[in-house]
């Protein structure tokens, strides 16, 4: 894409509430601005009735729009807000002509993009086959442990699984650090995003069907508040959960799809179903696990397990042993991957890693009991407050 012709940035900030971080972000994306990545930023406050707006308004810049949505029209989920957006930003490029070269972000209210972040995902967008582009994810306040461990999920596990993704093409888009052609989300209708919970999988999943690419970008980076409140990430996670309960109406397309090769096809089941196996299984497990240890503490016969207790050392090593070694690969990984969290922390937050793994299968099971008790609503996850940034100063633009 020449410096003559580039590509036009719309970053959206749906904003419900958000007046501890919303200043933070939006001039963080204000600052992604360049010669070849000229930025626009829309945020949508969705009905807030803390000081958003009054914070909002305090931002002079041209290149910032707030579109204020009011009740009943108001707070109908993250997707109506996104969908408000795209039309404003769709008659704005429509009566530009600018379409083809428009592209639509979404950055969270807490969400921050690293500076330089637009040239990579242009890049991948010089290939007329792309669609989308989806970010890699981290967490700024890892000092926290259970952010940190958030931070270990996102910036290792799942870059590690999305590059795989990447290579098979069945990258997923996510909630935060989201780009995608305007032309494509016009393809998908007036409303490219739905009332799914997890409305970022299912738009990615209409992607891939309508056959468009997505490719993850390794290095452009968004990071976002880690929850440091067990309950609220027992929450969170219980809402991801039920959205994917939600998604598996795509399997039989999928299935169906003519353009969606065997590998590509196995990878969106696993990535679909497996949640839903591994609830049942840690359960089982768990349960088979107890049973043997205190056949072979008691020496009593339990259904058909026994043991003598000179194993029964070995087998709690070897069993605590395949319990642990993963979450320390892991943090081994994310301090040879990053460098920028001390070795011992790297270890903690491995040793504790199979705890968070338990909580996210006690909330796969809450999202399969809310999801067939017709349970749908949810409440927004609190932000943690931010210190207050400088403005961002715009980059000059060259001619």
């Amino acid at each position: 894409m020449s410096s003559r012709h580039p590509l036009q940035y719309w970053i959206i900030i749906p904003a419900l509430n958000e007046e501890r971080v919303v200043a933070n972000t939006v001039r963080s994306a204000l600052a992604l601005d360049g010669a070849r990545t000229p930025v626009q930023v829309v945020v949508v406050d969705d009905g807030s009735d803390d000081g958003t707006p009054h914070v909002l308004a305090e931002i002079d810049d041209h290149r910032l729009h707030v579109l204020r949505r009011t009740l009943p029209d108001a707070r109908k989920g993250k997707g109506e807000a996104l969908n408000h957006a795209f039309r404003y930003i769709r008659g704005l490029a429509e009566e530009a002509g600018t379409v083809h070269r428009t592209i639509v972000g979404v950055i969270d209210g807490d969400g921050r993009g690293e500076p330089g972040m637009l040239s990579e995902i242009s890049a991948y967008f010089a290939q007329r086959q792309v669609g989308a582009v989806q970010c890699r994810v981290r967490i700024h306040n890892r000092t926290n442990l259970l952010a940190f461990l958030q931070d270990l999920e996102f910036s290792c596990v799942v870059d590690a699984s999305q590059s795989l993704r990447d290579v098979l093409g069945t990258v997923g888009l996510g909630g935060n650090g989201q780009f995608v052609r305007l032309a494509t989300l016009m393809g998908l209708g007036d409303a490219p995003w739905s009332a799914c919970l997890v409305e970022d999988l299912e738009l990615g999943l209409r992607v891939h069907l309508s056959g468009r690419l997505i490719r993850y970008a390794t290095r452009a980076t968004i990071t976002q508040q880690g929850l440091i409140d067990a309950n609220r990430l027992l929450r969170q996670r219980t809402r991801w959960g039920q959205g994917n309960l939600q998604c598996l109406g795509y399997v039989p397309k999928l299935v169906r799809a003519k353009h969606v090769g065997s590998f590509a096809l196995l990878e969106f089941l696993q990535y679909l179903l497996t949640p839903w196996l591994v609830a049942p299984m840690t359960l089982l497990i768990t349960a088979l696990v107890g049973i043997n240890f205190y056949a072979q503490f008691s020496g009593h016969s339990i259904l058909g397990l026994t043991a003598s207790s000179s194993n029964a050392l070995l087998a709690l090593g070897v069993w605590l042993l395949a319990l642990v070694l993963p979450g320390l690969i892991w943090g081994v990984v994310h301090r040879l991957k990053h460098g920028d969290e001390p070795l011992w922390r790297c270890l903690v937050v491995g040793l504790v890693y199979p705890a968070f793994l338990i909580l996210g299968s006690i909330s796969t099971l809450r999202a399969l009991y809310r999801h067939f008790a017709g349970r749908n609503t949810w409440a927004k996850t609190e932000r943690l407050a931010e210190t207050e940034s400088p403005p961002a100063k715009p980059v000059p633009r060259v001619a």
